[in-house]
């Protein structure tokens, strides 16, 4: 399998001090001194410096890569710490491409780290992919996910990509020469508040630890030209189960972006695409709520039923003092509810964000109920708008 860095004579030496720290590498017959000469020249753009890019970032940077892009806009949470290793408790608050930064080059003086602050999109992916070898997308959501891999097949790069979800995750990579595209697995989106987010249904605390390493070996493995990395394969993990599975992946030669007569040929709205809607007073015929709407109608003391539809060790977290009913529980529950249709009260839903509570207000409403409301961004817009004493979680 052919390199994707320059050919032998082009690249750069090693120091004194490189032959140091590198040493374990030096003595690896598929490493060597010309392996590590790879490394040094290689340039790898992390997406993303969160649960799977804060491993990524650190492996990579640890084992030599010479130029480490980051992408990233986002700023540190405490709920952050408990994966995203890279980060501490004094950056709360930070930017995280700058928390990550400096770790990294405490980590690694040599490693020059290239920082895009700013969120990828269609105006900016191109520009940006080009510019490295190699792309790993730590990336948590569908958009940018179908942007960076669109992103790569356009501007022929290959994608590390992993993805994680309360104990399970997957890993592959996409691209490459001959081999499938994320499309190729996942042609559509799934509609959006159907796969809920980690910040929704959880994740444990070391898988992305798991996956972000899987991510950085097949980089390298790719740099380095050396084993079988995982183009044509999806690699499944059973954290809870400690199960590894694979699954074969074939190009798909109708694939929009990768096949053999491509429809695709510039990068696209992707919001769209994975038919997320920009916030509006009504979504799906139910009215979007705001939380210091919601705070003046309990002040008010206003007759209405303020349902939260979230899972029972949410509620022992941080509650409103709604009546609980878990959005799975909702249609063999619903006659709870009777009360509250019959007399024509306004019902008012909520849950952790307003994805699960929309979708319980649309099944209410398809079940008779004339006046429901969602409140947007739920318990985590209370306790950022209204209340921070509420935990976010």
């Amino acid at each position: 399998m052919a390199t994707i860095t320059e050919s032998s004579a082009a690249l750069p030496q090693l120091t004194n001090e490189d032959m140091a720290r590198y040493s374990r590498h030096l003595i690896l017959p598929e490493v060597g001194i010309e392996g590590q000469q790879k490394l040094k020249a290689a340039k790898v753009l992390c997406v993303g410096t969160g649960g799977l890019g804060a491993p990524l970032a650190l492996y990579l940077a640890a084992a030599g890569i010479g130029t480490l892009g980051l992408v990233d806009f986002d700023v540190v949470d405490e709920s952050n710490l408990q994966r995203q290793v890279i980060h501490s408790t004094p950056d709360v608050g930070r930017p995280k491409i700058d928390s990550a930064a400096e770790k990294l080059q405490a980590l690694n003086p040599r490693l020059k780290i290239v920082k895009h602050e700013t969120m990828l999109n269609s105006q900016n992916a191109l520009e940006i992919v080009s510019q490295y070898d190699i792309v790993a997308d730590g990336t948590d959501n569908f958009p940018t996910r179908y942007l960076v891999n669109d992103a790569c097949v356009l501007t022929g790069k290959p994608n590390s990509y992993a993805s994680i979800f309360r104990f399970e995750g997957q890993a592959s990579i996409f691209g490459a020469e001959d081999g499938p595209c994320y499309r190729c697995l996942y042609p559509e989106p799934p509609p959006p508040g159907l796969v809920p987010s980690c910040a929704e249904g959880g994740v444990l605390g070391v898988l992305p630890g798991l996956l972000g390493v899987i991510q950085a070996t097949e980089v390298i493995k790719l740099i380095l030209g050396k084993g079988e990395p995982l183009i044509g394969r999806l690699l499944l993990v059973d954290s809870l189960n400690m199960k590894f599975r694979e699954l074969k992946l074939r190009k798909n030669p109708e694939c929009p972006v990768c096949g053999t007569n491509p429809t695709v040929k510039a990068l696209i709205d992707y919001q769209q695409f994975c038919g997320i809607q920009p916030p509006a007073a009504v979504q799906n015929g139910i009215p979007q709520m705001s939380v210091k709407e919601l705070k003046r109608k309990l002040e008010a003391k206003e007759d209405f039923l303020l349902l939260d539809v979230r899972e029972p060790h949410e509620f022992q977290i941080a509650n409103l003092n709604g009546k609980l009913i878990p959005v799975g529980d909702l249609p063999n529950r619903v006659s709870e509810l009777d009360a509250a249709r019959q007399a024509g009260q306004e019902i008012v839903v909520h849950c952790k964000s307003g994805g699960r509570s929309q979708k319980a207000a649309e099944f209410l409403q398809q079940q008779g109920f004339k006046n429901v409301s969602n409140v947007s961004g739920g318990i985590l817009a209370w306790s950022a708008e209204i209340d921070p004493s509420v935990p976010k979680y």
